[in-house]
């Protein structure tokens, strides 16, 4: 997890400061300069040859750039590329260059097998090129100079409000070529869909998944797991330990009171035999962390915040006690698999479409928090549902296949780790708890209490005149946009909507987007 900044205009008085806001995403190295049409600015995560040859820009033939990634075929495009490229370092984001050169930036981000935000400079031509993984895992906000009307790049938004106006996400999937974003992967759309049978589409989503938790274990810093105890956390943890061979560092976070995860977690370690610790947290970390955390998320958003404080706090205790500096994460299965919310999905077309919509938002929501919670203490995330091969496939079967008639949610892939060793049936299915309730409901009910003290009946009526765009509805949410408001005036719109489940739909119009307000939820908090 890098962070970067680029400005085509020259730097500002506030650029060094937008700059420095960045330290947190890259403490290792820092490199800033002006030249070849820009300026440059970037703090290096050292992940992949922790020697300086892997520090960037990279430079070459005229040719300049800065990435935040993780290339993961970059062996395969290696090999191809030694014929016309003298390679200087073991950095997967070296190959970038050489690709471009070779076949330009259209064909060069289809190629990629990664998650990546860059920008790249061709001086010979004049352009100046950028482009977004097609999950958004990394992200990448882009904006104009306020003075002289350039356009800038940043790892994150905070370092634009400085010097830029019209400052937006950068959109997944897209590259910017002559002044035009252009799309040149919409993963969410399928170009075929597929009727497989249920056997096949287990073996097939079994064999991705390893395959995509496989190519994420190549690091040269040391590695480690968030383990919740549910379903997605515990399957990338299961794989990594079968592939590894010794025990893989685990943690879990509850709160000090009720947590739910944490015995689930402690199961699932013990089973795996992994090196497991458990994080305690507290009423008062909690509320003493939310500014901090809300200030890194760059978000309002109700869940997405609640979301982040437990996992915020995990990644603070590994950043200080550990020398780990990646982490794999679960995200992104629930969007294609689904929440509990989409077992009142009205039909498969209904649930495909849910599904599309939640892929091509997570950049806003699930994604921005595993990469803002883990960049907060200098440590990059890898999410191996996001793989493009394992997204692809499961977006193109049979959305009637994916709905709940199984009476279990996300049945295929449970179904494809069943019988097999992996994880205790007791694990493997568990009814899903959302994290932000799992790590104790007494979270949430503390955040409730303290908005309680703080606001009136009347002040949450007047907020729909003081935030007519994303107006709050309940108390919490207003904190949190007065919060995000102190920090990014005016920027609301960096964010869509409210994460919630789709009010349209039988049983889904609720006022909060935790599980437990819905009328399924079961036994999902036990």
């Amino acid at each position: 997890m890098c962070g970067f900044i680029f400005s085509s205009s020259q730097p500002t008085e506030s650029f060094q400061s937008c700059f420095d806001s960045l330290f947190h995403r890259g403490p290792d190295h820092q490199s800033f300069t002006t030249e070849n049409g820009g300026t440059w600015g970037f703090h290096r995560l050292s992940i992949m040859d922790l020697t300086s040859n892997g520090n960037q820009p990279f430079k070459h033939n005229g040719i300049e750039l800065i990435c935040n990634g993780e290339i993961y075929n970059y062996p395969k495009l290696k090999q191809m590329l030694t014929t016309s490229y003298e390679f200087h370092s073991g950095s997967d984001c070296e190959v970038l260059i050489p690709l471009y050169e070779r076949v330009g930036i259209d064909v060069m981000v289809k190629m990629l097998d990664a998650e990546f935000a860059f920008v790249l400079v061709d001086t010979k031509c004049g352009e100046i090129f950028a482009a977004r993984d097609p999950i958004g895992i990394r992200p990448m906000f882009y904006g104009y100079d306020k003075q002289q009307g350039g356009i800038a790049f940043a790892s994150e938004a905070k370092a634009l409000v400085g010097f830029c106006r019209d400052i937006l996400p950068f959109p997944p999937g897209h590259y910017y070529k002559n002044g035009e974003f252009i799309c040149y992967n919409d993963i969410a759309d399928p170009k075929t869909v597929v009727d497989h049978d249920i056997e096949t589409i287990a073996k097939n989503l079994r064999e991705k998944l390893e395959a995509s938790v496989i190519k994420r274990l190549s690091a040269d810093a040391p590695l480690g797991f968030l383990l919740s105890g549910g379903l997605d956390s515990s399957l990338v943890c299961a794989i990594a330990q079968k592939h590894l061979d010794k025990p893989i560092k685990t943690f879990a976070v509850g709160m000090d009171t009720d947590p739910i995860d944490l015995k689930y977690a402690r199961e699932v370690a013990d089973f795996l035999g992994t090196d497991h610790t458990e994080v305690i947290m507290t009423k008062d970390e909690v509320l003493a962390s939310l500014e901090k955390v809300i200030w890194h998320l760059e978000t309002w958003d109700i869940t997405t915040i609640r979301a982040s404080l437990g996992m915020y706090l995990v990644c603070k205790y590994i950043h200080q006690h550990t020398d780990l500096k990646v982490l794999l994460t679960g995200e992104v299965s629930d969007e294609i698999f689904g929440y509990k919310y989409t077992d009142f999905a009205p039909s498969a077309a209904d649930f495909q479409q849910e599904a599309q919509k939640r892929i091509r938002e997570l950049y806003m929501y699930d994604v921005l928090r595993a990469d803002r919670c883990l960049a907060a203490n200098s440590l990059e995330a890898r999410v191996p549902f996001s793989d493009i091969d394992f997204v692809n496939y499961a977006m193109s079967l049979n959305p009637e296949r994916k709905m709940n008639v199984y009476n279990k949610g996300k049945y295929l892939l449970r179904r494809a780790f069943e019988g097999l060793g992996y994880l205790p049936d007791s694990i493997l299915y568990r009814e899903k708890a959302a994290f932000s309730d799992a790590v104790g409901h007494s979270m949430v009910d503390h955040l409730k209490a303290y908005v309680e003290s703080q606001y009136s009946d009347t002040d949450l009526e007047n907020a729909k005149q003081k935030y007519p765009y994303g107006t709050p509805f309940t108390k919490e949410s207003l904190l949190y946009r007065d919060i995000f408001e102190k920090f990014y005036p005016n920027q609301a719109h960096w964010i869509k909507d409210f994460w919630m489940p789709n009010k349209q739909w039988k049983g889904c119009n609720v006022n909060d987007p935790s599980a437990r307000v819905l009328g399924n939820y079961g036994d999902s908090g036990k």
